[in-house]
Order: structure tokens, then C-alpha cells, then sequence
């Protein structure tokens, strides 16, 4: 069997497992028949048995097993919400059932995605290698173009964009665009990273992409109303968030983090279905630029 073909159903399993909570082989096997790979052929013990053990030496995932037979996949912290291990696997996920909904692929609408796969292979490599980068940059709104020479520390996938975080040489921190990188190329200069940097830790107190500004980290209240406040449930807006009250026709929010641009602009977006209750600087600049926007 081609190598394509096996990995898909790795990732097919893994899906099919997480989906289900725990499950038993003979469940597992109605299920393989009912997609296109199965081929009519079942899934045999000795192919679970060569699956399962593939899945976790290509990605770390340990199948387990408990006491009635039933199989199950912990949710350890390779499966927290912004994990590497939890974005590739619903990205191939979903690509598997889009690719066996072969008669229906008119009827399956996708948003499209710049896969900057060019700078991306190089990004990763330099960060393999702990190669420094060098970068010639131009900015929105800007007709000259910038040159930096940076560590590359982390690269951030956010709002359908990937972003490199990078370190000059004086200490100073680069959030730069891939789709605003005009040329890239592995420097002759390597570097040490940082043994107490933490990519998670770093965007942790912030919305998206955004970081540093003059405005320190708050507490903020949001009240969200109509389909609003499920949507915040469903959908953080942030790792911090907690529900504080519940109303009749609304829902009391609360995060805590530094309000960047990016953070407003997300609540802007919502109109009227969200307002900032705290602080009031912050809801006044929301209503401000509410006000801008209606002007003629």
C-alpha cells in the first residue's frame, strides 16, 4: 500500500477514536466499512495492532486500552487548543473527509488559506538548525522596504496568516508577516535560544498576533447579548476568559489581558452584541470608534 494512502488512515483512526471517547474494535471496524478506504476489506486485529503503533511513533499518540475492551486517547496537554499535534491532526481530519466525499465536493465550501509554504520551509529549518534569518520586510502603508537579520524563535498561525517572531540582535523582538517577507535567506550566523523563552508563555497575555504597546495587562468585562454569549462559550475569545453573570438576554464576561489593537478591532466587530462593561477608558475608545465608523 502507498505510504499516502496508509497515513490516511492513521490519521483516520486517531479521528475516529477521539471522536467516539472510548471504542471497541468491532466498532471501529463497522465504521472503517462505511468509508470509501475500507474497500468493502475489514479491518483486521493485526492491521489495528500495525496502526496503532505506527500512530504512535509517527505522532507520539498512545492508543490505549481499558478494562472492557475499549479503546481511548487521553487528552494530554499534545491536545490543548493551540497544540501543533491538535492543528495537524484536525487539518488532516478534515482533509480525509473532504477527500471521501468525492460526489459532493460541490456541496463542500472551503475557505482558502495562503500556505507561504516556501518561507515556512525555510522558517522551520533555521529554527532546527538555530540559523539566524535574513529578512527583507516591507510594511503595510510603507514604500521602502526594511532589512533585519533575526533569530527565529517561534512562528504563530493566526486569522488565516503566519507570523515569525524573531529577535534582533540587541535583544528587541520582530513580529513580521510571511505574506510581507519580499525575500528570505538563511544568514551565515547561528545563535543560542533562549533556555527560559516559552512561545506560549510569550502571546499568552495577549488577543492574537499583537504584542507590547503602551497598555498594560487589565481586567475586562464583556457583556455579551443574543447569540453572542453562546458563541463566547463555544469560542473563547480568550484562554483567560470566565463567565461571571447571567441575565436574562445576556451574558457577563471577563478576560484578562493586554488590550491591543487587534483585541479591539474583535470586539468592534461584533457591534451591538458585545459591549465592554470595564474599564471605562476602554469601553469609551470602543464607543469612539463605533462613532467614527457611522460618521459620513
Amino acid at each position: 500500500m502507498k505510504a499516502s494512502a496508509l497515513f490516511k488512515e492513521y490519521v483516520w483512526l486517531v479521528g475516529t477514536i477521539r471522536r467516539a471517547g472510548r471504542i471497541t474494535l468491532r466498532e471501529i471496524n463497522e465504521r472503517w466499512l462505511r468509508t470509501e478506504m475500507s474497500g468493502g476489506v475489514e479491518f483486521s486485529r493485526t492491521t489495528f495492532r500495525r496502526h496503532r503503533a505506527e500512530v504512535e511513533e509517527m505522532f507520539g499518540i498512545i492508543i490505549d486500552c481499558d478494562g472492557e475492551n475499549r479503546y481511548y486517547i487521553d487528552d494530554t496537554e499534545m491536545f490543548r487548543e493551540d497544540s501543533v499535534q491538535k492543528w495537524m491532526l484536525s487539518t488532516l481530519t478534515v482533509s480525509n473527509i473532504v477527500s471521501e466525499a468525492r460526489g459532493l465536493h460541490d456541496r463542500i465550501l472551503l475557505e482558502s488559506i495562503p500556505s507561504e509554504s516556501e518561507h515556512l520551509q525555510t522558517v522551520v529549518e533555521a529554527m532546527r538548525e538555530n540559523c539566524c534569518l535574513s529578512i527583507r520586510y516591507r510594511r503595510y502603508g510603507k514604500t521602502e522596504s526594511s532589512q533585519w537579520t533575526v533569530e527565529p524563535y517561534c512562528i504563530k498561525l493566526f486569522r488565516r496568516r503566519w507570523y515569525l517572531l524573531g529577535r534582533l540582535e540587541d535583544g528587541a523582538f520582530l513580529t513580521l508577516s510571511f505574506d510581507r517577507i519580499q525575500e528570505m535567506a538563511m544568514a551565515d550566523r547561528t545563535f543560542v535560544l533562549d533556555k527560559d523563552f516559552d512561545a506560549q508563555s510569550y502571546f499568552s497575555p495577549y488577543y492574537g498576533i499583537m504584542q507590547g504597546g503602551d497598555e498594560p495587562k487589565q481586567r475586562i468585562v464583556l457583556r455579551a447579548y443574543g447569540n453572542e454569549r453562546y458563541a463566547m462559550r463555544d469560542l473563547p475569545l480568550h484562554h483567560s476568559q470566565k463567565e461571571l453573570n447571567v441575565g436574562d438576554d445576556y451574558v457577563d464576561f471577563e478576560v484578562k489581558l493586554h488590550p491591543t489593537s487587534d483585541f479591539l478591532a474583535q470586539i468592534l466587530s461584533r457591534g451591538r452584541w458585545l459591549k465592554v462593561l470595564e474599564p471605562v477608558d476602554i469601553a469609551l475608545r470602543i464607543k469612539q470608534m463605533h462613532m467614527e465608523a457611522a460618521e459620513d
